[in-house]
Order: structure tokens, then C-alpha cells, then sequence
């Protein structure tokens, strides 16, 4: 049985990145994140693309 894929990046996946980046990384997307007022796991989805 295999797993299915899914389409978004959860919160607790996000977290588990945003943990292994360097500070300055993190705080950059944090700033991105709020100022587009988008969720956290969407901006480093977006960063990824």
C-alpha cells in the first residue's frame, strides 16, 4: 500500500524546515510570511518553487 502525496506543506512539516535553516533564513521568511499575510507553510512553499 503505497502513501499518497500530499499537495501542501502542513504546519509541522514547515516547522521541521524552518528548524534545520540558518537564523537569518528563518527570520526572512518570517518577515515574507507577514508581510503578504500569508501562512508560514505557504511562503516556504513558494520559496521552494
Amino acid at each position: 500500500m503505497q502513501a499518497k502525496p500530499q499537495e501542501q506543506l502542513s504546519l509541522a512539516d514547515a516547522e521541521v524546515i524552518l528548524e534545520r535553516l540558518p537564523q537569518r533564513i528563518r527570520e526572512a521568511l518570517f518577515a515574507r510570511a507577514a508581510e503578504i499575510e500569508y501562512p508560514i507553510e505557504a511562503v516556504i512553499e513558494m520559496a521552494f518553487t
